[in-house]
């Protein structure tokens, strides 16, 4: 595996690729909703996870079980092709980065800023589209959300747009009480 510098170039590259691609195409939604999903997949999984991440795993191996994946989940023929040539040439270990760095391309093209919400449990339609809406209104622009769940926070949430960062996550508020205590 590349250190963190290599593989954040490495995702520059294949996600360029991959957008230019999909914009020739025409795909460049559905290859996005698919990266989301396959996404959401791994970070839900520990077991594809290890599969995605793992040296020992052979090619084919990993061809085949994120292949199978791909199927279940309904993704596009582009998708599937992509992430199958990843899985041939070892190179799984950088689809989250791969995806990031597509999302980002996508979004910048449209002028929209992503924001990344971090909330303890899953948030319903409704919530997030009240927190894109909000968000919407304080930055002045469209907003597309990223939304994933780490239940370590126990409740609120952490919303990052650009550099600013906004932690109301009751982890969070805990950590500045106990050391208020110990301060007294």
């Amino acid at each position: 595996m590349a250190a963190k510098g290599g593989v954040n170039e490495i995702a520059a590259r294949y996600a360029k690729a991959l957008f230019d691609l999909a914009d020739e195409q025409k795909a460049l939604d559905p290859v996005a909703e698919d990266l989301r999903t396959v996404q959401q997949l791994v970070s839900e999984s520990d077991d594809l996870r290890r599969m995605v991440r793992s040296p020992v795993i052979s090619r084919g191996d990993q061809g085949k079980a994120i292949s199978a994946i791909l199927d279940k989940a309904g993704t596009s023929e582009l998708t599937g092709k992509f992430i199958g040539y990843l899985a041939s040439q070892r190179r799984l270990f950088a689809l989250g980065a791969i995806t990031k760095a597509f999302l980002a391309e996508l979004a910048k093209r449209r002028g929209e800023v992503t924001a990344e919400v971090v909330s303890a449990r899953s948030l319903s339609d409704a919530q997030v589209e009240a927190v894109e809406e909000a968000l919407n209104n304080v930055v002045g622009g469209k907003v597309a959300v990223e939304h994933r769940v780490d239940p370590s926070l126990i409740g609120g949430l952490i919303v990052k747009v650009g550099s600013r960062m906004v932690d109301s996550s009751m982890a969070t508020q805990l950590q500045k009480l106990k050391l208020a205590m110990k301060g007294a």
